[in-house]
């Protein structure tokens, strides 16, 4: 891979960084930064220019990765939780010091607004804070004996080598998410990051290499998923993999794990519904589901799909939120808009798809409903009314800027409605009633449910869903448990 040229390419956006070493566009393996024989481009997609290109690395290439990971694990995993602590909250200050680098980066590579890229650096450095408070924690449990003369413990130990496999909607904290979790255990990581927003997880890799993460811990592998993740599943010493992205490719790790019966952490796909019942807070429900559906451009596995109304106030709901929607700007995400570009083509067309299958079932569409002007990965905010349940809008996850509404009549039907796919990630309620409050928490089958707000997630809490969301959690304390077994000692003095 030619470094003139690689560097020519990336000029424009090392030139708008304070820091242009955070550019990076080699992988991380051990101690050494690696080209490999190969590069692929990625693209703004709010004008469709390149603006990197990126080492294009291979299975031989992962599994150097997964040596010097298993390499560094010895000595990572006996040391002391205090050393662990000290590196993670460097590297979170880190972060926090070069927000607007590792935001211009962001936005750069996945489009998003730079206000939310913002955003998402300060959610993504919460991590590495949070877990460098949480490797503090002793990690040794008394239990009270059953056997005469005999003392037991319960051990936590870290697992071993962990593979982090993350996507490009949220390119920095899917990654802290994972790795801090892992690292605060004593595990040793091989990252691989979306090759859409590579970029952002190797400016990662830079500040872990700046504050003394020791070589090996953290190593980031770039290229083609297929080849590199699969040499991960079959390797039998990465002990456990971590994947956020679609169920389909989800089904397909699980599968590929099985042979090493690895530990599993998988948060999966959604298809979330916002529930409005008719004493809601018109003013605060039409607010939140602005938010919960069109934040990130509705590319968030949280973000609102399916949007069911109490009858008796569904136009007014339908009114407001159109209003609401039509107001949104959108535009390249470094101008800060309300809405930025679709990530690729196959996500505009999904859009396209689904508008036309709603309409074609006799929705009403409100606004939106085509791409925009502003270019081809563009495409507006889209509101639906009367929507099918049958429809493909409310069968599947959209992933984008399109809302379907529709009527309920009692609250068994919303609830049943709600409930009827198989996902399980997050379910939105509105109402000021604390009966129904508790029966629909209750009765909703989904890992999370946000009561009259959308903002939920952080890391103090378990983040992960049922169903076919998912398995195990990330953040709390339980984000630890997939990276740590537990090993149980009983001891006798005679």
């Amino acid at each position: 891979m030619g470094q003139m040229a690689k560097t020519q390419r990336q000029d424009e956006l090392a030139a708008s960084l304070s820091d242009a070493g955070l550019l990076e566009t080699r992988g991380r393996i051990g101690a050494d930064w690696i080209e490999g024989t190969a590069d692929f481009a990625v693209a703004d997609p709010a004008t469709g220019r390149e603006i990197a290109r990126v080492a294009d690395l291979s299975a031989d290439d992962a599994t150097r990765a997964v040596d010097a990971a298993q390499e560094a694990f010895v000595a990572w995993s006996a040391s002391l939780p205090q050393e662990r602590a000290r590196v993670l909250h460097a590297w979170y200050r880190a972060m926090i010091e070069h927000r607007e680098d590792l935001a211009r980066i962001m936005t750069a590579e996945q489009g998003k607004p730079i206000s939310e890229s913002r955003g998402e650096i300060d959610y993504a450095a919460s991590f590495l804070e949070f877990y460098s408070e949480e490797a503090r924690r002793p990690n040794i449990e008394g239990v009270t004996s059953h056997l005469k003369d005999a003392e037991v413990e319960l051990w936590r130990e870290p697992v071993g080598v962990a593979a982090l496999v993350t996507p490009w909607n949220f390119p920095s904290a899917m990654i802290t998410r994972k790795a801090a979790a892992a690292i605060a255990a004593g595990c040793t990581t091989v990252v691989h990051p979306s090759a859409e927003t590579p970029l952002s997880a190797l400016a990662l890799a830079e500040l872990a290499r700046r504050v003394g993460l020791p070589d090996g811990v953290f190593n980031v592998v770039t290229g083609a998923a297929p080849e590199i993740v699969g040499a991960w599943t079959a390797d039998a010493r990465v002990r456990a993999l971590s994947f956020t992205g679609s169920t389909e490719v989800g089904r397909l790790l699980y599968r590929q794990s099985a042979d090493n019966v690895k530990r599993l952490v998988l948060e999966l796909g959604g298809h979330a519904p916002f529930i409005v019942f008719a004493d809601a807070d018109m003013d605060r429900a039409v607010e939140e589901a602005i938010k919960a559906k069109f934040a990130t451009t509705g590319q968030d596995c949280l973000g609102a799909n399916r949007f069911l109304v109490e009858r008796s106030v569904y136009d007014t709901f339908c009114t407001r939120f159109a209003e609401a929607a039509r107001a949104l700007t959108l535009g390249p995400g470094a101008e800060d808009p309300d809405l930025g570009p679709l990530m690729n083509e196959r996500a505009v067309a999904k859009q396209e798809e689904h508008v036309t299958d709603a309409l074609g079932r006799g929705a009403k569409l409100l606004c939106g409903g085509e791409r925009d002007r502003q270019g081809p990965l563009f495409y507006q905010a889209t509101v639906l009314a009367d929507v099918d349940p049958e429809a493909k809008v409310m069968q599947e996850e959209t992933f984008g800027p399109v809302a379907a509404i529709a009527p309920f009549d009692s609250e068994r039907e919303a609830i049943d409605r709600a409930n009827a796919t198989e996902y399980g990630l997050v379910a939105y309620l509105h109402t000021q009633d604390p009966r129904r409050i508790y029966r629909a928490s209750r009765a909703l089958q989904f890992g999370m449910v946000a009561v009259n707000r959308t903002k939920v997630t952080g890391a103090p809490i378990p983040f992960g869903g049922m169903k076919q969301s998912g398995l195990a959690r990330e953040g709390a304390r339980y984000g630890l448990e997939a990276f740590t077994d537990i090993k149980y000692v009983c001891r006798d003095w005679a």
